[in-house]
């Protein structure tokens, strides 16, 4: 799977946003918010094929998590971004 590549993450003081450059103006019902850590593997994972596999072992390289707790966190975020449209068909 793959990050779409039309998106864009934009931090704007300490928040962080996924937001559709493209737009002439912005829709605020099509921005996305991510925390810190979300925002960082967005950054990871941008332009590069991916799987579960990866966003665990980029936690648990980079994160005082154990891979049980890894595993759970990349299940929740990858169900966000296909939920919200953030990953290429």
């Amino acid at each position: 799977m793959k990050l779409r590549s039309d998106l864009v993450l934009r931090t704007i003081g300490a928040d962080h946003l996924i937001v559709d450059p493209s737009q002439d103006m912005v829709d605020l019902s099509t921005v996305y918010t991510l925390n810190s850590s979300a925002a960082w593997l967005w950054e990871q994972l941008k332009g590069k094929e991916f799987d579960r596999a990866t966003i665990v072992e980029l936690l648990c390289e980079n994160y005082e998590v154990d891979a049980e707790q890894a595993q759970s966190d990349a299940d929740v975020l990858l169900g966000d971004f296909e939920k919200q449209g953030l990953l290429e068909k």
